[in-house]
């Protein structure tokens, strides 16, 4: 069974606590991209420039196999890995969270550390709006333009979105389509007459 859907959030979130005075800001953030990671950063570490620490974690890709968790100058796997810790509990990925901390004079100890990143991570999460999404893959059908109303039916019917179409004596049209559903497409090419989806074995 392909398995292609995973959670990400809807928009972004925020939330903050005192901890012995130091003040948790936290951020919940989709993303797509690293370069989104970066910009996000960027954008982050200059509006909060006068704050102790910013640490973050995220995690990209249908698997959340693309991950990275930075502690910014706390004890190391004090901060970066229990933000991504909450990332992985909450079943989440392509989601970046970042972790503001103004230090209020009273050390945490690496054990109050973690509680508290832990913590900052579950609230911005828990406020997080969890949405579904599928995994869609790019195919390009070709076919001979008689066959046209064949395959424009099976679009219809499977509720299938157009990307880009080539209308000559070959036809070419590219669709996004849930990566499970790849099969029963070429299933349904094999009943039209020299329809097929390019580059894969039929």
């Amino acid at each position: 069974m392909i398995i292609d859907t995973y959670q990400t959030i809807a928009s972004a979130s925020d939330s903050y606590f005192i901890e012995k005075r130091s003040k948790f800001l936290s951020f919940a953030l989709p993303i797509t991209t690293i370069e989104e990671v970066k910009n996000y950063l960027a954008v982050y570490q200059r509006k909060y420039y006068d704050a102790r620490h910013l640490c973050y974690a995220y995690r990209l890709g249908p698997k959340g196999d693309d991950f990275r968790a930075n502690d910014n100058g706390e004890p190391s796997g004090t901060a970066g890995k229990p933000i991504l810790g909450q990332l992985k509990s909450f079943e989440l990925t392509n989601v970046l969270v970042i972790v503001v901390r103004y230090f209020g004079g009273i050390k945490l100890g690496t054990g109050g550390l973690i509680v508290a990143y832990r913590a900052a991570a579950y609230e911005v999460l828990s406020r997080a709006e969890i949405i579904e999404k599928t995994v869609n893959e790019e195919v390009t059908l070709t076919f001979e333009y008689p066959f046209m109303n064949d395959v424009m039916h099976i679009i219809k019917a499977e509720e299938l979105h157009i990307i880009s179409q080539n209308y000559n004596n070959d036809c070419e049209i590219t669709l996004s389509i849930r990566l499970s559903k790849i099969e029963y497409l070429k299933f349904l090419l094999e009943k039209v007459d020299t329809a097929r989806i390019k580059d894969l074995e039929q």
